[in-house]
């Protein structure tokens, strides 16, 4: 039975196969590789470039992350070296089935522009069965038609609500817009705010975040105003001044850290009092040494998909014991677990005797459950049910924290308010 998931995305892809001439994808010719396992793009008999075992064959993914000057570089840069280490350590453990993993040959710099991700996502496709990482929501939504098109899994490295209606798309933990709807409820329990204002980049990130907050503002009966702002340091005035001059108890604040240490410290250092909850790409450890700090400890909380880094979940043990020294950063923490339904699948995939593009797809589209090692609840990872279903709706907040490596630590554990709980998660909520 075709799933919800590939349903709700039914537009899309046939809007790509028109383009593509109706072609139900790549013309790529599929052989039979080592053990009998059927494969096409991707894949080779010869060893990884960096093979633990030189009789296996190797499995390429491509990345295509923020690396250098884009705004989630600090995240980016971790996130990067910790599905690094992941599969590292997945070789190290016998690979999957007759083959080891790469994800070091095909690295690239989106600089979180869509047009330069889209570029060096061409320059990659041919090149890799699928993605390992592709950082940002509309970054990603640049190359999602090509992906369906042409059968090629993802894991984003993003929360966007679309991607629960995307099959090629395996994603991890909680979306923006539930993420959203749990701090509001959390606001709410904790302190009986009476104003909300949603302040947030365009696009797929910030709207989505600014839809769930809006939605959980209004089941609680909240003032609510929603304000977008523009990445760049010199484009937070605006913000800055909405802030000031409407005083909302409570700030739902989707940008990136830098953005955000202007935002929180010259709104402070011009009398706003109100409390933010960042989601989860706002916060980076260096912020806690940044001009702004007194004014994120006093005002800020960040929401999250997971626990921080130094939790004592096996994932999280497995993580750092696969980094080695490394400054605690929770960039490392998503890089690792976007990393586990990729595994699930390809696992799956040889299981079934097809690694090919569209086996992979199949694969992933048979996935019940995926074992994140404790680092998500039980039950995430069901990526063959309707998104209603499927969808992850918990999620946690944290707190700055000088004594944390990661630079916060939790306040509440999962959990799913009640606005996220009833919701009716029927389409992406910021269409």
């Amino acid at each position: 039975m075709m799933s919800a998931r590939w349903r709700a995305g039914a537009l899309l892809a046939a809007a790509a196969l028109v383009a593509a001439g109706c072609r139900g994808g790549d013309d790529n010719q599929a052989s039979t590789g080592d053990g009998g396992v059927k494969t096409d793009v991707g894949v080779t008999s010869e060893p990884c470039p960096e093979a633990v075992d030189q009789a296996k064959g190797c499995i390429y993914l491509g990345t295509i992350s923020d690396l250098t000057e884009g705004p989630f570089a600090g995240l980016a840069v971790p996130i990067t070296a910790a599905q690094k280490a992941f599969w590292k350590k997945v070789n190290t453990d016998g690979g999957i089935g007759d083959y080891e993993v790469d994800v070091t040959k095909f690295v690239r710099d989106n600089k979180y522009n869509p047009e330069i991700h889209n570029q060096v996502y061409q320059e990659i496709k041919g090149e890799v069965l699928a993605l390992a990482q592709t950082l940002g929501s509309p970054t990603t939504a640049a190359i999602i038609k090509d992906l369906v098109r042409s059968n090629i899994v993802a894991a984003p490295a993003s929360w966007t609500s679309a991607w629960a209606f995307e099959d090629v798309i395996v994603e991890s933990g909680a979306n923006y817009c539930l993420e959203s709807m749990n701090a509001i409820d959390y606001a709410v329990e904790q302190s009986k705010p009476k104003s909300v204002m949603a302040v947030h980049y365009p696009g797929d990130y910030g709207d989505d975040a600014a839809a769930g907050a809006k939605i959980a503002a209004e089941a609680n009966g909240l003032q609510f105003r929603d304000l977008e702002t523009q990445s760049g340091q010199q484009n937070q005035g605006g913000a800055i001044d909405a802030i000031v001059s409407a005083k909302p108890d409570l700030v739902i604040l989707t940008t990136g850290p830098t953005d955000a240490a202007v935002i929180v410290g010259q709104a402070a250092a011009r009398g706003f009092k109100g409390r933010y909850i960042g989601t989860s790409p706002t916060w980076n450890p260096a912020l806690l040494k940044s001009p702004a700090a007194a004014a994120f400890k006093a005002q800020f909380l960040q929401s999250g998909p997971w626990a921080t880094f130094t939790s004592d979940t096996p994932g999280h043990q497995a993580m750092r014991a696969a980094l080695g020294n490394v400054s605690g950063n929770d960039g490392y923490t998503s890089g690792w677990v976007w990393s586990y339904p990729l595994k699930a699948a390809l696992q799956k995939a040889v299981d079934n005797k097809d690694l090919t593009r569209k086996g992979l797809l199949d694969a992933v589209k048979s996935l019940t459950s995926v074992d994140y090692q404790g680092m998500l609840p039980s039950g995430a990872g069901n990526y063959s049910g309707s998104a209603q279903d499927t969808v992850v709706r918990q999620n946690v907040i944290s707190k700055p924290d000088d004594k944390s490596p990661t630079g916060v630590s939790t306040v509440k554990d999962f959990f799913v308010g009640k606005t996220a709980q009833g919701y009716a998660f029927d389409k992406p909520c910021f269409l």
